[in-house]
């Protein structure tokens, strides 16, 4: 991505990372609907199949793995990882250059090494936001009652969480979900301090 083609923009980031089932996906979607913020979802690619009613363009890109490589190749993703094995998660740099072409910010729900690879390549446009579970039993209780998954596919989960509630003191921002309704405000007061700056 070119840094100065985006620099006049005005575009922010605003990255959401958890580890799954932190309620993370649900702050994102709280703050899309509110028109001040002026935020556009992050439609990540993905190597993994639909699930559900996922839709491609909407939910995911749905890439084979071919594709994916092809474009890791040529440098396409501002972000990308290898989350298990042949499944792979990233950002095209396309995608936020189309958002940021609208006039809008860009908001991320995307697990945490993507979250500070994308604060690391734009530490000035870039807001992280780690969104801290109640505790880890909480999260297992949170993910068994989804049923989308296998259990080991769970527990896969929970390790991993282990891991990424370590790095949550590298985001710029730290918010506990322990009460839905006061992480939505504290979320929705945090974000719109970013976007709508208050001039001193």
């Amino acid at each position: 991505m070119n840094k100065e083609k985006t620099k006049g923009k005005g575009g922010k980031l605003i990255v959401f990372s958890a580890p799954s089932g932190s309620g993370k996906t649900t702050i994102v979607k709280h703050l899309l609907g509110i028109e001040k913020l002026n935020l556009e979802f992050s439609v990540s690619a993905t190597t993994r199949e639909a699930r559900g009613e996922e839709e491609n363009g909407k939910d995911y890109y749905f890439l084979s793995l071919e594709e994916f490589k092809n474009h890791i190749k040529n440098e396409d993703f501002l972000e990308w990882e290898e989350v298990y094995r042949d499944n792979f998660y990233g950002t095209l740099k396309t995608e936020v250059e189309r958002i940021w072409s609208l006039g809008k910010n860009v908001i991320f729900d995307i697990d945490v090494a993507g979250g500070l690879r994308i604060k690391k390549k734009l530490p000035e446009e870039t807001l992280a936001v780690f969104v801290k579970p109640p505790s880890i039993d909480e999260l297992k209780i949170r993910l068994k009652q989804r049923k989308t998954e296998s259990e080991d596919k769970i527990n896969m989960r929970i390790a991993k969480a282990s891991v990424e509630l370590a790095t949550a003191p590298q985001f710029d921002r730290i918010i506990k979900n322990y009460d839905l309704a006061t992480a939505l405000a504290e979320a929705e007061e945090l974000v719109d301090g970013f976007v709508n700056p208050k001039a001193e």
